[in-house]
């Protein structure tokens, strides 16, 4: 199926969209459950405002990415790393400056 220059709303439930590509679109403000979305590629894309919870992220790459204001909670570090120093370690050294803070496992 091929949509060029339309507005339309779609409601897709158990569906194969797999393969498909989406250039130019505009999908601010759309709703995702229960997706497989392993392997997504996702470039040039203005993801401002996300809200996401309960995911699976191991192996994400970020790269030139504008993490101004994210936040990160109760989730886990183990391996993850910024600039290529492990963030657990980072938290650790931060808590140990800072003693009593709460360290890697406190995050």
């Amino acid at each position: 199926m091929k949509l060029h220059e339309v507005k339309e709303r779609l409601d897709v439930h158990r569906a194969d969209l797999s393969g498909s590509v989406f250039n130019d679109v505009n999908l601010s403000g759309c709703g995702f459950e229960n997706i497989n979305m392993s392997g997504a590629s996702f470039q040039d894309i203005n993801m401002s405002g996300w809200r996401i919870q309960d995911v699976n992220l191991a192996g994400l790459r970020l790269s030139k990415a504008n993490l101004a204001g994210a936040t990160i909670t109760e989730s886990r570090l183990e391996g993850m790393t910024i600039n290529g120093i492990l963030v657990t370690d980072l938290l650790a050294a931060y808590a140990a400056s800072h003693q009593g803070g709460a360290g890697p496992e406190g995050v």
